[in-house]
């Protein structure tokens, strides 16, 4: 059987075969269940908060998540529209037992996705996953009477959280104009007004947050509407959020793209500079570019690598203590103010690196020079061997030799397809595409189903 949760928590068609309200219900239920079983309450009940991003069929999915939370004895704090790592934030503000946030992130809308935080506002690993899901339809013993949870709306969390973010600054933000991309969704509020209470001059665009244009052509994923805005508007630069607020991607004031290699990059340094950057050492996934981990190396960091997905970055971070991890995509964690990662956080820490020394966003980010890297996806074939195959591990290990250290190659199969995604970074993108079409060849003869 396929495992219901994913990466990043269950998510799928909304309404569609999989995420149903009825799925919805039965999952706060059994969540409710299992982060609350030891029985260690501030108050006579369980609390939980539940937020979400705006997409329309959020509204049916919230209200099945908290009937079944208050159906299985927990008090519930609805937080409204809020970004991914608000709701982390007040999780751990209030001192909840666990937390829902119902999005889909950078999908498109008709999708949707339902993810649960335990106490202190963490990502569940697989174990609590697999509990959850060893519950579903099997819910003995259900509180009645008095003992079933309230439900109430909490209505200041916007301004809670982009308070709490703009406290984590030790420097105003005055005189910095930026463009922000909201994606039309969970940031469309809180993050302008974040940005503005800091002090920046902010222009913001797709923040109309009407349940029906989230991540459509806009956001992080689709950044090119921001690049034009920043040119056109004189900004010091720009900044993209995805649906739910916890990735962001930069662009400089010459509208040149600034991925989530280079903001790590650029943090890193200047938490290492503050006597900040906790181990000496930055934690990224094997998507990193090559070019991000020459330049750590020359300045002195260690990189810690994981695999792909933010919660293995936080993982490993957690368990060394690290201050600062994320990914290419735009995923940065900054475990001094959050739990995961944070756009509108990201934004400001940049912008209070531009700030403290006085250079701008293009100088900053140049420390990376990333090298041309190219995504094959060969399809139809065994994935399951694709790092066992002689023939394969051969074929990858000559190209490795040739590239002498002035590239890599990754094989990834695909957790959910038959399909091997071959990525091959080289100095020069022709000699990527060449190698990593010599690669896909052999994959795809080796391997073919």
């Amino acid at each position: 059987m396929t495992r219901l949760f994913g990466t990043d928590g269950v998510r799928g068609l909304a309404n569609g075969e999989v995420l149903t309200a009825s799925l919805a219900l039965d999952l706060a239920v059994s969540a409710a269940q299992v982060l609350t079983e030891k029985g260690e309450f501030a108050g006579p009940r369980p609390l939980a908060v539940v937020g979400r991003d705006p997409r329309i069929s959020g509204q049916f999915l919230q209200a099945a998540v908290t009937s079944g939370l208050a159906s299985a004895g927990c008090d519930v704090l609805d937080l409204g529209i809020l970004p991914t790592p608000g709701v982390a934030h007040l999780v751990g503000k209030f001192g909840a037992d666990l937390g829902v946030v119902i999005s889909a992130s950078h999908n498109p809308m008709p999708d949707n996705g339902i993810k649960f935080l335990q106490r202190g506002g963490l990502k569940l690993d697989d174990a609590l996953e697999d509990a959850i899901e060893a519950h579903l339809g099997h819910h003995p013993n259900l509180p009645v009477g008095a003992d079933v949870g309230r439900i109430r709306v909490h209505g200041t969390a916007v301004e809670e959280y982009a308070g709490y973010l703009v406290d984590t600054l030790d420097r105003r933000l005055d005189g910095l104009k930026v463009v922000v991309d909201c994606a039309n969704g969970a940031a469309s509020l809180s993050g302008p007004l974040t940005l503005e209470r800091a002090g920046a001059t902010v222009v913001a665009i797709h923040d109309d947050p009407d349940g029906l244009s989230i991540n459509d052509g806009v956001g992080s994923t689709h950044p090119e509407a921001l690049q034009r805005a920043v040119v056109a508007n004189g900004a010091d630069a720009g900044f993209a959020w995805d649906g739910d607020a916890d990735r962001c991607v930069a662009v400089d004031a010459e509208g040149r793209l600034v991925d989530g290699d280079q903001l790590i990059a650029l943090l890193a340094l200047g938490l290492a500079e503050t006597n900040r950057l906790a181990g000496g050492t930055v934690v990224v996934t094997v998507m990193s570019n090559l070019g991000f981990v020459k330049a750590m190396e020359a300045a002195g960091i260690a990189v810690a690598r994981t695999a792909v997905g933010d919660r293995y970055v936080l993982e490993e971070m957690r368990a060394h203590g690290y201050s600062i991890g994320g990914e290419q995509s735009g995923h940065i964690i900054l475990s001094e103010h959050a739990t995961t990662g944070d756009g509108t956080l990201t934004a400001l820490q940049v912008l209070a690196r531009m700030a403290a020394t006085g250079r701008s966003l293009a100088d900053l980010a140049a420390v990376v020079t990333r090298l041309p890297q190219v995504l094959l996806n060969v399809p139809g074939v065994d994935r399951t061997r694709c790092l066992s195959d002689e023939g394969v591990r051969a074929a990858v290990a000559a190209e490795e030799a040739a590239l002498a250290g002035n590239g890599r190659v990754l094989l990834r199969p695909s957790g959910t397809e038959p399909l091997v995604r071959v990525m091959v970074e080289a100095p020069s993108h022709v000699q990527a595409e060449q190698v990593a079409g010599r690669l896909a060849g052999v994959v795809r003869d080796r391997l073919a189903l």
